[in-house]
């Protein structure tokens, strides 16, 4: 059936013919403009534009492509029980997020709503079916058609298109109506997802920096524990000093972690300057001179532990073996960057120098930290080196 609308390029047909040849033509026109205006919705989709500026979108492509005066999304409100206008075109822009509509079987909207149906009202002032919404009645709408709006999910409510001109919608505006509103569910659906991993993303990260809250805390307790069984005993005192150290170098790394707004790395430089602030108290030394590199150093979390270990460990030992009996000397720690992508970390002493003898690699002849260090060092793949200086000595690691 022809259509009749106020500036339509369609024309009623004519007694000769002639007319229903230029509105089959034009019809053909109008099926391919409807086409390129679901691709441009489709892209719109796809390229993620923000929900509100989609449905915008939508609304003005419905109402262009079926020529009519109106368009709108209705969203359903499950708490009202009624559709929300969330975008418009046609409409006074005050409506929009106010307007509302009945969602029962008795209104055109709200039974394809229901039942997930289109719904073609030609003749709104003769329907005996439905009645007519206020706000179609309003604004002088004599015709409307609706299809239902979901995704994979649940339904979001419906896209209607309303005209104050005589004429009819027709299956084939179904079609296209409905295309648009699959186009705008898909989109939905993809939006909610989205915002569902973000919050579970969110979620996530918030119980990772609780539980290494706890980590941290847990592991200052038994650090203090390990103090408090030191007692009187000197050797004693000793080792469960190094054992404290090694648990606090660990709790340190996981406070990082609680404080940081990332989880998957550690800035060495900061952390370094933290744990030798703690050996210092711990290991007696006269003093530990710390000199990071030039801005931070990011390590993955599991890495940067590893390197601090063997920091605390080659300090200790440094502390015990290059200024024994008591003695106070200085111990470096230096960290630079050697290019982008290796990391040089030393620890060097003025001390009494290593053994003439001394082999890193002969486990039968070195002590527990030097296994602990070469363990780490491993288990961290970074290069340990040794360089003999007239005074002292220096332990070099490098990544890369």
């Amino acid at each position: 059936m022809s259509r009749s609308v106020p500036n339509s390029p369609f024309v009623e047909d004519a007694p000769n013919g002639e007319g229903r040849v230029e509105t089959s033509e034009r019809a053909l026109r109008l099926r391919i403009l409807q086409q390129e205006m679901l691709a441009k919705l489709g892209v719109a989709a796809l390229r993620g534009t923000p929900l509100p500026e989609l449905l915008n979108e939508a609304v003005a492509l419905s109402a262009s492509g079926l020529e009519a005066e109106f368009a709108k999304v209705l969203e359903y409100d499950a708490s009202t029980g009624r559709l929300v206008m969330r975008a418009g075109v046609g409409w006074n822009p005050t409506l929009v997020g106010v307007a509302t509509m009945g969602a029962d079987l008795s209104s055109p909207s709200g039974f394809a709503l229901q039942t997930g149906k289109p719904v073609i009202s030609n003749h709104l002032e003769h329907e005996e079916r439905f009645r007519t919404p206020e706000l179609l009645a309003a604004h002088g709408v004599r015709r409307a058609i609706n299809v239902i709006l979901q995704g994979d999910g649940s339904t979001y409510g419906v896209l209607e298109v309303d005209s104050r001109a005589t004429g009819e919608f027709t299956e084939n505006d179904i079609a296209f109506l409905q295309g648009a509103a699959n186009i705008l569910g898909m989109a939905i659906e993809r939006q909610r997802q989205e915002q569902a991993l973000r919050e579970a993303l969110e979620r996530q990260k918030i119980l990772l920096k609780e539980i290494n809250h706890r980590v941290k805390n847990s592991l200052q307790l038994v650090a203090s524990m390990l103090t408090l069984q030191a007692g009187e005993d000197p050797s004693l005192k000793q080792r469960l000093q190094e054992a404290s150290s090694r648990i606090m170098t660990i709790g340190r790394a996981h406070d990082r972690l609680y404080r940081s707004p990332q989880i998957e790395q550690i800035d060495l430089a900061e952390y370094l300057s933290g744990i030798c602030n703690d050996l210092g108290a711990v290991t007696g030394a006269s003093e530990i001179s710390y000199e990071g590199a030039d801005g931070p150093v990011l390590l993955n979390t599991d890495r940067a532990i590893a390197l601090a270990l063997i920091v605390t460990e080659l300090v200790t030992n440094a502390a015990k073996h290059a200024y024994p009996k008591g003695a106070h000397g200085r111990i470096w720690v230096r960290l630079a960057r050697d290019g982008t992508d290796i990391v040089r970390l030393s620890v060097r002493d003025e001390g009494m120098g290593l053994p003439a003898t001394f082999d890193v690699n002969d486990r039968e002849e070195i002590g527990l930290g030097m296994r602990l260090t070469r363990a780490l060092a491993e288990q961290a793949k970074v290069r340990l080196h040794i360089e003999r200086h007239p005074r002292g000595t220096e332990f070099i690691i490098a990544t890369g």
